[in-house]
């Protein structure tokens, strides 16, 4: 029996050391993490302060290892911090 998956939202949040060439990393670090179909949802907040990613993974230091591996992170161009997340989802009215 294979363990519960859950959901972990990554808050990636600009430091004043943010390289462009981590941003283009962090795309190709995306590009995997959907491969491996542990990427739920990504997205930049539109100010240019950051963004936020949904994981799918096990438990919260599972999730942080695999955040942790972002160029983002391991370059200092952003702190990010990774929380789980109950999302409700709604059906939409037609």
């Amino acid at each position: 029996m294979s363990e519960p998956v859950h959901l972990y939202l990554v808050l990636a949040m600009r430091t004043p050391h943010f390289q462009a060439e981590a941003g283009e990393a962090h795309k190709a670090f995306l590009a995997a993490l959907t491969e491996q179909g542990v990427l739920d949802a990504t997205g930049p907040f539109t100010d240019g302060s950051g963004g936020a990613y949904l994981l799918r993974a096990a438990d919260l230091a599972t999730a942080t290892e695999l955040a942790h591996r972002d160029p983002l992170h391991t370059t200092g161009s952003s702190t990010l911090t990774v929380h789980e997340w109950r999302v409700r989802r709604f059906a939409a009215k037609e």
